[in-house]
């Protein structure tokens, strides 16, 4: 047994899709379920949220900061983390995911320049800092920019 197999037991949930005002013996007749009188029971009543004309809890609270829609959420990986790949290897986000690098790369990878690096390399990711690229060109790799 586990989460995905779990369900309600047999006669637990009850359809929504009986129709209302038909009479006692339907047992939903006469007021269909909305109780007597007031504002709920009559046609056009409010909508979720709304309280009475009193300047709702949604509008009270100050909206706070700003999300940009065409945000990217780019990883950050620094030199020091490609040490553990060998002499010659190319370096891609499939070669990073698979070493355990970077395990969401989300929209992309970008390479900083923190850390020493003994090994040529050749990188294509999306990204790459000054310093980073430096360091990996002055070893004799390349670096590629996808």
């Amino acid at each position: 047994m586990d989460l995905s197999n779990l369900k309600p037991a047999a006669g637990a949930t009850k359809s929504d899709n009986f129709r209302r005002g038909r009479g006692h013996g339907s047992g939903n007749g006469k007021t269909a379920g909305k109780g007597h009188k007031g504002q709920k029971a009559r046609s056009g009543a409010p909508r979720p949220g709304f309280e009475g004309g009193q300047m709702p809890l949604y509008r009270r609270i100050p909206k706070r900061g700003f999300k940009c829609r065409n945000h990217k959420e780019i990883v950050a990986i620094n030199v020091s983390a490609l040490e553990r790949f060998d002499n010659d290897t190319e370096v891609t986000i499939a070669t990073l995911i698979e070493a355990g690098v970077v395990k969401n790369p989300g929209d992309g990878v970008k390479i900083l320049g923190n850390g020493e690096l003994t090994k040529k390399l050749t990188v294509k990711v999306s990204a790459v800092s000054k310093s980073a690229a430096e360091k990996i060109e002055a070893l004799g790799g390349k670096v590629e920019v996808i």
